[in-house]
């Protein structure tokens, strides 16, 4: 397998964007001969600007500009670090109090203090998309103007980080109630960038917030394109139309990388590409029918062919680089073995059926090499493309029977990803897409999330990836690398693990 760049070179490198198309970067270019508008690529439009909404990728890319949250995590030690609370103290093993700093101001003027923390928490915590990063709360306490006092329902290990996910996001309390769905096309927030226009499925512009507490970002404009077709961004960079290019093509990989006026950034991700077995359809309510399935996919063939060599075949829906992964092995390639457990299940000849995958090439791809795999045991699988927001909304309503989606563990603990997928309360929206309902993975999921024993926890986790591999609700496909690329002006861009890299220091020359 290729080697992928270590997260040190990519930090030494840099990353920008220009004006979408517009010819303001060049006409009003700022101060020391840098434009004033960085261009970004990337495959999906937004889903909400309203945090506690819109969740996915696409959607964050953006609103981590908008919005800040308590506490952040340093994108190149992975530590917890200050934000909106400047610092915290904890109180107890289910107490942690935090000080907000005085003088903030969201966007529309308004003071940001205690009272809009805790509406955004609790707003959060009611929200059906987002709950399962801040539902470990029992309280928010307005302790005064500046302090709040958060108390969990028991020791629970990842809270910082959990709270640092940009989905939990502090919103203006006052425009909210005023505005109940206005955070959805015309956030307010207090992050480093003001929303100015959004023109839909084409692109998204920022503006720079000066009254921003860290001071005012380095470039004026943030303009986010919507470019589905990954080699159509790779064009649009190497013409010029964008300063930075979001989940480049595999194929494209060695292109950028030979082109002197770009750079070409990758590091290992924490994102696992799986597909998920709709189990309140049959077949997929079989558990013979989807080890099947998992036993025809030849993920090596995969991440040799369709990525390129770039990243690794999966084995569990969480990267080896989060807290509490544990190995249970590739599934075996064996189409023979398929075949069979497909017949004691009562499909000797097979079946038709269908796989959902949103409108990115790569993914796209993806799916085409596995339906001929599973074409080889009988099963005859139609590759349904669709818009990004069509996709989720659908597939969360769960009218899919298999589709092909790609998780973060955002917070690099497993409780991230494993109570909002494995957990049965945490079915549709939430992340748990299968359906699944398991009484024994509860347990372990909550044994895992409430633990203060690090050595509990993995314990737990290590019984949950057992059970889990036999009843095979989904099936994990290949860890990916965060890719970017850029032109060689940009300056100060840091490549995030996460996928949510934050543009405020960033510049580019002209």
């Amino acid at each position: 397998m290729k080697k992928i760049l270590t997260v040190l070179v990519v930090l030494l490198s840099s990353i920008a964007l220009f004006a979408g198309g517009s010819s303001e970067g060049d006409a009003d270019a700022g101060s020391g001969g840098y434009k004033d508008t960085i261009t970004i690529g990337q495959g999906a439009d937004v889903t909400s600007f309203d945090p506690h909404i819109g969740k996915e990728t696409p959607a964050v890319a953006v609103t981590n500009h908008i919005f800040d949250t308590l506490v952040d995590t340093d994108p190149v030690t992975g530590e917890v670090v200050p934000q909106i609370a400047e610092k915290w103290e904890v109180v107890s093993p289910v107490e942690y109090r935090f000080f907000i700093r005085k003088g903030l101001k969201f966007h529309n003027g308004e003071d940001l203090t205690a009272d809009d923390v805790k509406f955004s928490l609790d707003r959060a915590i009611a929200s059906g998309s987002v709950s399962y990063i801040v539902d470990f709360i029992k309280e928010v306490k307005i302790e005064d103007d500046y302090t709040v006092l958060v108390t969990t329902k028991a020791p629970y290990g990842p809270t910082l980080r959990n709270l640092a996910v940009p989905f939990a996001g502090i919103v203006p309390k006052d425009y909210v109630t005023a505005n109940p769905d206005g955070l959805k096309t015309k956030p307010i927030g207090s992050g480093p960038y003001k929303f100015v226009s959004w023109a839909q499925n084409d692109n998204v512009k920022l503006e720079a917030y000066a009254d921003y507490y860290k001071g005012e970002p380095e470039t004026k404009y943030l303009v986010f394109k919507i470019i589905p077709e990954a080699s159509q961004r790779t064009i649009a960079l190497e013409t010029g139309e964008l300063d930075i290019s979001y989940d480049i093509l595999v194929s494209d990989l060695k292109r950028i990388e030979q082109n002197k006026d770009l750079v070409l950034l990758e590091a290992p991700s924490l994102t696992c590409f799986y597909i998920s077995f709709n189990m309140r359809k049959a077949p997929f309510d079989n558990q013979k029918v989807r080890q099947a399935i998992n036993m025809a996919i030849d993920r090596q063939l995969l991440v040799d062919t369709v990525n390129s060599g770039t990243g690794a075949a999966a084995d569990e829906i969480i990267a080896p680089a989060v807290f509490g992964y544990y190995s249970t092995g590739v599934w075996d390639y064996n189409p023979e073995k398929a075949k069979q457990l497909l017949a004691e299940a009562g499909y000797p000849n097979g079946f038709e059926c269908s796989l959902w995958v949103n409108n990115n090439q790569s993914r796209v791809e993806m799916c085409q090499a596995i339906q001929e795999m599973l074409r080889e045991i009988g099963i005859t699988v139609k590759v349904e493309v669709m818009e990004f927001g069509t996709f989720i909304s659908r597939s969360t309503a769960g009218e899919h029977d298999m589709g092909y989606f790609g998780w973060v563990t955002s917070t690099k603990d497993a409780d991230y990803t494993y109570y909002s997928l494995e957990h049965s309360s945490q079915q549709g929206a939430p992340g748990n897409r299968s359906f699944i309902a398991d009484p024994e993975v509860d347990r372990l999921v909550e044994l895992g999330r409430t633990s203060a024993d690090m050595d509990v926890r993995l314990d737990a986790y290590k019984n949950l990836a057992l059970e889990l591999k036999e009843i095979a609700n989904n099936a994990p496909i290949i860890y990916t690398a965060i890719t970017a690329g850029t032109n060689k002006a940009v300056e100060g861009f840091v490549l995030d693990p996460i996928g949510y890299h934050k543009l405020e220091g960033v510049k580019v020359a002209k």
